[in-house]
């Protein structure tokens, strides 16, 4: 065989570079070029780290708002709105809005000082509103709206002043859009609050013929306060419920329409439509209890309202168990035990009413708290509760609360050294100068003046005059039915 030595048969010898192979060592060189450059750069974030939490927008925060406002959760509202102001605080829709919901909550307020408070917070957010866009109609009908309802919350010069502030700023909504529902709507509010009835009609009237006016429950509400201002409650009850009908889980709405109910009830000389009116009355209240319950609001003014009714009705037991419900709602809460106490009185359970009314003037220990609850459940503990100043609202637990301890007095049991100095206050009072200022004036110091008169009779050799039906005890004044004012406020339920 003739092999050729230049061509060795097992030898493959050199091959020319794999192609493929290089372009896939080139991508991956370049790819990590990118990936070092990325991270550098933080385009890129390492595997490991935590995923950014998303940011919501305040507007979302607002919706939030909007959602508790329909379903009736104030507090929720209010806590959703202060979020988006957190978010944006150059958002003057916002305020203005937050400044709405914080005056609507004022209505559900039982103390004189939380509705103050919750006015002035709202007061606080539209001035806010205002200086962010104070060409905006609706932020400056907003603040219109807050003033007059701060108004009617004070007396006197103060009043007039932030009433007729509220004035200015409703026309000057008005003026920036005069198609402007809401603007209407609360210039005719603060009318009827000047007493002007036939120019708060024409604007309400107005705002109701457009289509904006007819969807607004302000604007069903603002007509609801004119017509009861006239006296008109049973067409007021009927705007009440178209007010129902546009927020039917707002609660107050409910308290109104009902307390409406038990004035036509209250004014009511036959028997049977006066009981009818008084059920009508009672299943507002109950709605709005219903509604609390299952939103889990823990709200004491629909079983307030209740016991209003039966103590009106003269079913004083049901009215102070109502009472005592609203007590495990709110044990600290001094008026309630005001107004338990007024219940007692009533009902002539002079001791208790004592025992309540204590609370509520002058505060009471942990013990003495259980003590006027008629003893607390397993489910409760005593409570500290500090006692309410004299006030308009408070008004009636002082004279009532010293005409008890007076009328109790006996030389061995005597209470007359708290009665005196609460006697002092009532006579110190400021009553004011209109007339029916006056006339509650006379009322309360008749009632001093005779608690005063057993005082001085306390160890004298002069017996007291006995009640037959107290068991030899002196019958204390009954309370009396005092004067109502001029309606400025939609009447508490």
């Amino acid at each position: 065989m003739n092999l050729s030595p230049h061509r060795p048969i097992f030898n493959n010898g050199p091959s020319s570079p794999n192609l493929y192979r290089i372009f896939l060592w080139v991508v991956l060189i370049l790819g990590g070029l990118w990936l070092v450059y990325g991270v550098g750069q933080k385009e890129i974030t390492p595997i490991g780290l935590p995923s950014p939490t998303p940011t919501r927008s305040g507007r979302s925060y607002a919706s939030e708002g909007d959602a508790y406002f329909v379903a009736g959760e104030l507090n929720a509202s209010i806590s959703a709105y202060q979020k988006a102001i957190t978010v944006d605080p150059s958002d003057a829709q916002v305020w203005a809005s937050l400044a709405r919901i914080q005056a609507y909550s004022s209505a559900l307020k039982t103390t004189d000082a939380d509705t103050t408070a919750a006015l002035q917070a709202a007061l606080v957010s539209a001035n806010q509103a205002n200086q962010l866009a104070p060409d905006d109609s609706n932020v400056v009908a907003i603040r219109a709206f807050v003033l007059d309802w701060n108004a009617t919350n004070t007396t006197g010069d103060k009043r007039d002043a932030l009433l007729l502030q509220a004035d200015q700023a409703a026309l000057h909504a008005r003026n920036l859009d005069n198609t402007n529902a809401l603007a209407l709507v609360y210039y005719s509010e603060i009318l009827v609050d000047e007493q002007k009835l036939v120019q708060a009609d024409q604007y309400i009237t107005q705002a109701l013929a457009t289509e904006q006016g007819q969807a607004l429950m302000d604007a069903h509400r603002v007509n609801a306060y004119l017509l009861e201002s006239e006296g008109a409650y049973k067409l007021a009850i009927e705007e009440y419920d178209k007010a129902i009908k546009l927020a039917p889980s707002m609660t107050f709405l409910y308290l109104y329409a009902g307390a409406n109910y038990r004035r036509l009830a209250y004014a009511s000389t036959i028997p049977s439509q006066q009981k009818t009116l008084y059920e009508k009355s009672l299943e507002y209240f109950a709605d709005a209890a219903k509604i609390n319950d299952n939103l889990k609001v823990k709200d004491p003014i629909p079983y307030l309202s209740i016991s209003k009714t039966y103590s009106q009705m003269g079913e004083y037991f049901i009215a102070g168990r109502n009472v005592l419900k609203a007590l495990k709602y709110r044990p600290t809460d001094a008026d309630i035990y005001g107004q338990l106490g007024i219940v007692f009185f009533k009902s002539r359970n002079y001791e208790g009413a004592i025992q309540a009314l204590k609370c509520a003037v002058s505060g009471c220990t942990p013990q003495e708290s259980c003590d006027a609850r008629a003893g607390c459940d397993t489910d409760e503990s005593g409570v500290q509760v500090q006692g309410l100043a004299l006030s308009s609202g408070s008004l009636v637990y002082y004279y009532t609360y010293g005409s008890a301890l007076a009328a109790l007095s006996r030389p061995k049991l005597n209470y007359c050294p708290t009665a005196i100095p609460i006697f002092n206050q009532l006579r110190a009072y400021s009553y004011g100068t209109d007339s029916d200022g006056l006339t509650t004036k006379k009322i309360v110091l008749d009632i001093v003046s005779e608690g005063e008169t057993i005082c001085q009779s306390i160890g004298l050799p002069t017996p007291l005059p006995v009640s037959p039906v107290a068991g030899g005890t002196p019958t204390p004044t009954a309370t009396p039915r005092l004067p109502t004012p001029t309606p400025t406020r939609t009447p508490h339920p």
